[in-house]
């Protein structure tokens, strides 16, 4: 067990017996925003407000959909867990995209100006360093889909975060210049999923180790694209898209994650 994690059993172990009740975490969410360039960007930070430390800060990208309750969903069970987490906005002002047409042309305008995506993302990260309830010395970067990409392309670009995590991200190389990184990347993917290349997932992976990152790509065996999204389905259904949910591929990757925050932020 991680020690982020142990020190909150032993935290709870430690109640005298006789106690009524266990005290859980206050998970607090609130839109969170951040300005760069003139724009507005609304964000959404989660965090236990019954915790009066500092906590590691864990940065959320969301999928190409934008900054949908699923997202919000992962930075509440981060908070949960004594990590602050901030959901980005990377598309201004909340937009969240209705439609795969809108959901592409929104994201690929994004992959396409790295530096602009970058000031959202460093304009992000400066703020989440200030809240008083992060320690701003300890951060990672999450994210899904088109977040994953985007957190690989943190790690290429040699942002200042302790760890990547991707969960079934698109490998699109969007830094022409890599910089050294030598914190923890991970990669979690579906191994039946069409919409990530094998081998620009793997060049990818290359490219990051060459510059420092330590690096481990992990592909869940019956698990497609989407595979932690419970709405996976019937967004699959709805708009034809090869997606599907897959609840053993979701849980092992999850943990697998906490287990890399684990690392990472506590050393």
């Amino acid at each position: 067990m991680g020690r982020l994690l142990l020190a909150m059993f032993v935290s709870l172990m430690s109640l005298p017996l006789w106690a009524d009740e266990v005290v859980g975490p206050h998970v607090q969410g609130e839109t969170f925003e951040y300005t760069t360039g003139g724009q507005t960007y609304k964000g959404y930070l989660a965090y236990n407000a019954s915790d009066d430390q500092p906590r590691p800060g864990v940065l959320l990208v969301h999928e190409w959909w934008g900054l949908n309750d699923y997202i919000k969903q992962r930075a509440d069970q981060l908070a949960a867990l004594g990590f602050v987490a901030l959901a980005v906005d990377m598309y201004g002002d909340g937009k969240v995209a209705q439609h795969p047409d809108d959901a592409k042309a929104f994201s690929s305008q994004v992959m396409q100006d790295w530096p602009a995506a970058r000031a959202r993302l460093d304009a992000a990260l400066a703020a989440l360093r200030q809240h008083p309830a992060v320690d701003g010395d300890h951060i990672a970067a999450m994210g899904y889909c088109f977040g994953g990409g985007v957190v690989m392309n943190m790690a290429l670009a040699g942002m200042p975060i302790d760890a990547a995590i991707s969960f079934h991200g698109s490998p699109t190389q969007a830094v022409s210049q890599p910089q050294p990184f030598d914190g923890l990347v991970r990669i979690y993917n579906g191994q039946d999923d069409p919409l990530v290349d094998k081998q620009a997932l793997a060049d990818m992976a290359a490219t990051l180790e060459k510059d420092g990152a330590k690096v481990r790509v992990v592909e869940y065996p019956g698990a497609t694209h989407a595979f932690t999204n419970p709405d996976a389905d019937a967004l699959a259904k709805e708009f034809d898209l090869p997606l599907g949910y897959n609840a053993a591929a979701d849980a092992a990757s999850w943990q697998a994650a906490l287990l890399t925050l684990d690392k990472a932020l506590n050393q």
